[in-house]
């Protein structure tokens, strides 16, 4: 009988295990506090500008962890970096925003979409701590940019679903430039404040795109069973007409410090395919433009999404600026 006792008592703490019953719950990770300098790349960079802009850092965390440590110096510095690599689209134009976040680091792309999520979740918990900041101290009504580069992009995605089904905050959204990271149909019908761009100057809408060489079939930032949905960043148009090396202005080769490296007019141009939604880039050799990123193959032009179309980007930003603040002014007159 005492045998039989304890066998059920162990059964019972198996089962109490099991549904998470009778076992403590896991401590929560505290948010990151927003309202301490050092959490933040770019604060309010740009006063007398008319638009701000919320900048949102790529993966640059190669480290053997799955989030970036915010104590990790070494890769913050990576961290703004890669953020100063892209500001010279936005600048001119913006006053810009930037958080330091517990991003995933690069090794969750080794995982299953499924199983990279928690981490992922644990990064967007800040970048959503961040915005909230933000629009309780800064905003004060004004207009907004959101942009990102790649696991940037994915954030940008996730601020729009959690903050932007207001009309009142929505108004307020110049664009989103979500590059290098795949938006698709069912997160428009999931989310209709996700909304793919359609012209050189819609508004509230995002730009998204990923680049590759006409031959790559898939890469696991664009799988060949989802189709992806993105502008042309030539010409401006979502089907396959292709853009003619000639109508690109410029392709800019930036570095950490955000100064260009390398720049020349019609390097490569463009279409969409159809069929995935992606960018190929023409007149260029794989083997000049290495993939870089692991896990990527050859002819993967991930890395050089917003470098080989620098200058239309650039212009493309600040028509969408103009185009806003001229809608709005106009609608404070009527």
């Amino acid at each position: 009988m005492k045998k039989t006792t304890a066998a059920l008592c162990v059964l019972l703490a198996l089962c109490l295990m099991l549904t998470g019953c009778g076992k403590a719950a896991a401590p929560e990770i505290a948010t990151t506090d927003y309202s301490a300098a050092e959490n933040w790349a770019y604060y309010a960079e740009g006063e007398g500008k008319e638009v701000d802009l919320f900048l949102i850092c790529p993966t640059v965390d190669m480290n053997e962890e799955y989030n970036m440590s915010m104590d990790d110096e070494r890769t913050k510095a990576s961290f703004l970096g890669a953020l100063n690599m892209e500001r010279g689209l936005y600048e001119e134009q913006t006053r810009m925003f930037a958080p330091y976040y517990r991003q995933g680091a690069m090794k969750i792309y080794e995982l299953s979409p499924e199983a990279r999520e928690s981490y992922l979740e644990l990064a967007y918990s800040d970048v959503s701590a961040a915005f909230s900041y933000y629009l309780e101290h800064e905003n004060n009504g004004r207009p907004i940019l959101l942009a990102g580069f790649s696991q940037g992009a994915d954030m940008c995605y996730r601020l729009l679903e959690e903050y932007f089904g207001e009309d009142e905050l929505f108004d307020r959204l110049v664009a989103v430039y979500g590059i290098g990271w795949p938006m698709t149909e069912e997160m428009t019908k999931a989310y209709p404040q996700i909304r793919p761009a359609s012209a050189e100057d819609d508004l509230g809408v995002v730009i998204s795109f990923d680049c590759e060489a006409p031959e790559v079939t898939e890469t696991f930032i664009n799988p060949a069973s989802q189709k992806a949905l993105s502008i042309n960043p030539l010409n401006w148009k979502t089907d396959g007409t292709v853009a003619d090396r000639s109508e690109n202005p410029g392709s800019c080769f930036t570095n950490y410090d955000g100064g260009i490296s390398a720049e020349g007019a019609e390097l490569c141009g463009c279409y969409i395919d159809e069929a995935r939604g992606v960018v190929k880039v023409t007149d260029v050799e794989a083997a000049e433009y290495p993939a870089i990123v692991p896990g990527l193959p050859d002819g993967a032009y991930h890395v050089y999404d917003y470098l080989f179309f620098y200058r239309s980007l650039q212009a493309n930003v600040a028509l969408r600026i103009e185009r806003y603040l001229a809608a709005n002014a106009l609608d404070a007159a009527a």
